[in-house]
């Protein structure tokens, strides 16, 4: 499991506060995501009505039905499903970096919807690069080795003897 990152979690915060536009309840990072209000809160202001119900209070149960609602929501947004955090990393404070993971995509995703011109957070996302060559261009590379193909002015391992051996020179 990695280490917690302190600044890149304030850096969420600070980014779903900037999204939502409002300020949110004080406390621990970990104790601001985990009853999933403010993530179901946060999925709806990307894509109005993505969760339907959103649970203000209730059991233990209830409240970790909104974030699986913010998973489901998200996932369908394209955050990618190796990046989503399960349940028990925030509810149960298993994998909290995880959870920065999953939001710090998030903020990354967004920008690849042009409806979407709220804060960013994390990287810019990399644009399509393709390039076209020309036959020429592409046969002028045929001639000539390079050391990936194994060419090595002749070196070899002949006579080396097999593995734990020394060589002997």
């Amino acid at each position: 499991m990695a280490p917690r990152n302190k600044e890149q979690e304030q850096e969420v915060l600070e980014w779903i506060s900037a999204v939502l536009g409002e300020k949110l309840p004080p406390g621990a990072y970990e104790d601001v995501l985990k009853d999933g209000v403010v993530l179901c809160k946060l999925a709806n202001k990307l894509v109005p009505g993505s969760v339907k119900k959103i649970q203000e209070r209730g059991t233990n149960f209830q409240l970790m039905e909104n974030v699986q609602r913010f998973q489901a929501a998200i996932k369908k947004y394209g955050v990618p499903e190796e990046e989503i955090f399960q349940t028990a990393d925030l509810f149960e404070r298993r994998n909290i970096p995880q959870v920065t993971l999953c939001l710090y995509s998030l903020g990354r995703i967004t920008q690849k919807h042009p409806e979407y011109n709220g804060p960013t957070l994390g990287p810019k996302m990399a644009e399509k690069n393709e390039r076209t060559f020309t036959e020429e261009q592409l046969r002028a590379n045929e001639g000539q080795l390079n050391l990936q193909m194994g060419y090595n002015k002749g070196a070899s391992q002949s006579g080396h003897g097999g593995f734990g051996n020394t060589r002997h020179m």
